[in-house]
């Protein structure tokens, strides 16, 4: 077969005649079947491309395979393709099995050996409560109150696997033995997301009619939870006391207040990652006082975001209301303060959260993203989200947080899901590379900045709720990359410990508490199907330490709207979300699902995959 004979042959193939075997009609039909047909043959070789190399554009076809590329991209000898675009039932209960064995490991060895102290040692098999010897270890202090914080934050991670029985046991536990008159000096942020969120989440859980994930119901529980979370709130509200902008002191005594010597400069995500929280609580108590101290806060904020470029710094003095810390970015001291604008819209409905949303994700799209300008299409390096300075955005550093790495699950709620794909696999890359997220990661030098992890949930997370957008087996790969590489670098004598190094793995004698709140619940939940939370009727809202929240009308009708009533400085906009568009990321109707053709593919092209691979040094 010579060359001519390469169109030629697909046209035979179809039993139409060639040139010279017909009249000038038929040999137009045939040239054009045939290019065709190498169009689509070259289509299929896509994957292969390497990046920067120019495309053969056929005119007139461009804008029908630019809308049905998903059917393409892999091709039969495709090595991402070949690893990612199945996964067999039997491995998917394997590893749900394997996830929960993993969580009860965990959760067993901390009531075994650590309860009623606040964590677990997994290494030394012994608890550890706050470090009143050393007052200035935050570390420490600033988490651990001495109020059995592990078994609290557990709570609705047993409810969610479905053990009533030990579900049961715990809320006794907790109703029975634990107290916040304590001497002990914590965060605000900390103790509201980990301990009033997981109260209010039991609480739900408890006194919910539908009872979604069996019997969880007590016969004599009398709102004792609700209680809890009233009081903790209330020894949380000195800190908003006596502050010239409203924005809260970042710790307080649980007896005795604000501590004399407490700083004045608080971290954005800190000061205005309250509300969800303190808005559930005041809607199920009546009571405004909460929502509208963590909603002044938030305003507080707002305000101070810089004229020119609409971002937000990531520290800032209470009193004065100037900024300490412009560096803006998606990672620490930010990453949860944008979360909870779009959660508490979810929530409550409250028209203001979702218009400074959208506003900030604006501002966040025009001056922290780089990269090309579609995820899954053109040329250039790979979406990504750098740091820079709020006043001007210039590039300050080259690193970013593992904190960052929730982001691509907020983008799936937006339902922004292309950018998602791609942020989410340069995370996936990294923790490819080394078996872990590494604190920091400079993708300037390939390496890591800050070497540890702490068995942090913010990929696992994302990686659920992609799951859920889309559907696609890359994203069980991924969890059963991260739920292998725990058991071999992470598992410990008594439970899991903190990876103190991610490229010799060495480990660090400590479980925190979200270990097995988020990470364990989001990788069972990923391998799940079955689960009550995925069906279409339960529409819940995962809190930013992974505690459960249905969306309950009871959470959008108040009885203050006049209080909270705050003309908005932000004009509408005719892309402003609608209710109705922003889907929980379990609900089988989101809208903004990537298409069925492209389940049964790669969700990011090879071409691109292997670019991210190369960007982090795995190829």
């Amino acid at each position: 077969m010579d060359l001519t004979d390469l169109w030629r042959w697909p046209i035979r193939m179809l039993g139409v005649a060639g040139p010279g075997s017909g009249g000038p009609v038929m040999r137009w039909c045939s040239v054009l079947l045939g290019l065709l047909l190498l169009r689509l043959g070259l289509q299929a070789l896509r994957g292969l491309v390497l990046p920067g190399t120019t495309p053969v554009v056929i005119p007139g076809v461009n804008a029908v395979c630019r809308a049905s590329y998903g059917r393409f991209v892999l091709g039969a000898g495709d090595e991402y393709g070949r690893r990612y675009s199945s996964f067999p039932a039997g491995l998917r209960k394997e590893m749900r099995e394997m996830a929960r064995g993993m969580f009860s490991f965990g959760y067993d060895n901390y009531m075994k050996y650590a309860f009623p102290e606040d964590e677990l040692n997994p290494i030394l098999c012994r608890g550890r409560g706050p470090d009143h010897g050393d007052p200035s270890n935050l570390n420490i202090n600033d988490v651990l109150g001495n109020y059995s914080l592990t078994l609290i934050d557990a709570l609705d991670t047993l409810a969610v696997m479905g053990n009533a029985t030990e579900f049961h046991r715990a809320v006794r536990l907790v109703i029975d033995t634990v107290s916040f008159d304590k001497n002990s000096t914590v965060q605000v942020f900390e103790a509201t997301i980990r301990i009033l969120g997981s109260l209010l989440s039991a609480h739900i859980i408890l006194t919910d009619t539908k009872q979604p994930f069996g019997n969880m119901t007590l016969s004599d529980y009398d709102n004792e939870l609700l209680h809890m979370a009233h009081d903790l709130a209330v020894r949380l509200l000195p800190a908003f006391e006596n502050t010239k902008t409203g924005m809260p002191y970042p710790r307080v005594n649980l007896k005795k207040g604000v501590p004399p010597d407490s700083r004045n400069e608080t971290c954005t995500a800190g000061a205005g990652s309250l509300l969800v929280e303190f808005g559930i609580l005041s809607r199920l108590l009546g009571d405004s006082t909460f929502e509208w101290v963590a909603r002044r806060a938030v305003r507080a904020l707002w305000s101070l975001r810089s004229n020119n470029t609409g971002l937000l710094g990531n520290v800032v003095n209470i009193q004065t209301g100037q900024w300490v810390g412009k560096q803006s970015g998606l990672g620490a001291g930010l990453d949860s303060f944008y979360e909870y604008l779009l959660k508490s819209y979810i929530l409550f409905g409250e028209e203001e959260d979702l218009e400074m949303f959208n506003e900030a994700y604006k501002s966040i799209q025009n001056h922290l993203r780089r990269g090309r300008e579609a995820c899954n299409e053109g040329e250039g390096d790979p979406p990504l989200y750098v740091n820079v300075n709020m006043l001007n955005g210039q590039l300050m550093n080259t690193w970013i947080d593992s904190l960052q790495a929730f982001f691509p699950g907020l983008q799936v709620l937006k339902g922004d899901i292309e950018d998602a794909i791609c942020l989410h696999a340069f995370y996936y890359a990294i923790w490819k590379r080394y078996g872990a997220l590494p604190e920091r990661y400079n993708w300037q030098l390939q390496a890591p900045d800050v070497s540890f992890y702490p068995l942090r949930p913010e990929l696992v997370e994302s990686t659920y709720l992609l799951y859920q957008a889309t559907k696609n087996p890359f994203y069980l790969h991924v969890g059963m990359d991260i739920l292998l590489s725990l058991e071999k670098h992470a598992k410990a004598k008594c439970g899991y410990a903190t990876i103190h190094h991610v490229v010799d793995k060495s480990q660090e004698d400590r479980m925190e508490s979200f270990f097995l709140s988020e990470t364990c619940k989001y990788l069972y939940l990923l391998f799940d199907e079955d689960n009550p939370l995925h069906r279409v009727d339960n529409k819940y809202l995962f809190t930013t330490e992974g505690h459960l929240i249905p969306l309950d009308p009871r959470l959008r009708d108040t009885s203050w709207q006049d209080i909270f009533h705050h003309k908005s400085k932000v004009p509408q906009t005719h892309d402003k979300l609608s209710q109705t568009k922003l889907r929980t990321g379990n609900s089988s109707s989101n809208c903004y699902r990537v298409p069925e053709e492209r389940r049964f593919s790669l969700p990011l092209k090879s071409v691109y995959m292997r670019q991210i691979d190369q960007m982090v040094g795995l190829l």
